[in-house]
């Protein structure tokens, strides 16, 4: 397994691997219109992806504010470390502190983050619906 920057060549191997994603975890929690567009918000300075065989396990992003986004592994690959070895790939990368959100949902996610040595700074409520129909609680992490 080798995790690179992304590149427009793996376009379709992404969409793949988010689709298998939500389909898994409803993430994202409505499937986007334009999902490569999703995958590649206006701000987003960099992204990687682990890939193994020509196939995308999994995938993070970094928005020029320090911000950790779109960051999902496929289903069959999970168990594995891969999303510790992708947060700590952009940390390393970026090398400065980092932050990012995520849903009150995200159990598994924020389990991670937590023995990972993230340190909640606080809550608040999302613009967007979460799986229950109602605004989304978001707790929000700092690197260590």
């Amino acid at each position: 397994m080798t995790i690179r920057p992304r590149s427009p060549k793996d376009k379709d191997a992404c969409v793949e691997a988010l689709a298998q994603v939500q389909a898994a975890d409803r993430y994202p929690v409505d499937w986007p219109n334009d999902p490569w567009g999703w995958l590649s918000p206006a701000d987003l300075r960099s992204a990687w992806v682990a890939i193994e065989a020509g196939v995308v396990l999994g995938h993070v992003g970094l928005t020029r504010d320090t911000e950790i986004v779109r960051l999902f592994v496929t289903p069959a690959a999970r168990g594995q470390g891969l999303a510790a070895q992708l947060l700590s790939s952009v940390r390393t990368a970026a090398g400065e502190p980092l932050r990012l959100d995520v849903s009150s949902e995200g159990t598994a996610a924020i389990s991670l983050y937590e023995r990972c040595g993230w340190r909640r700074v606080g809550s608040s409520r999302a613009d967007w619906i979460n799986a229950a129909g109602e605004p989304a609680l978001v707790h929000h992490y700092v690197s260590p």
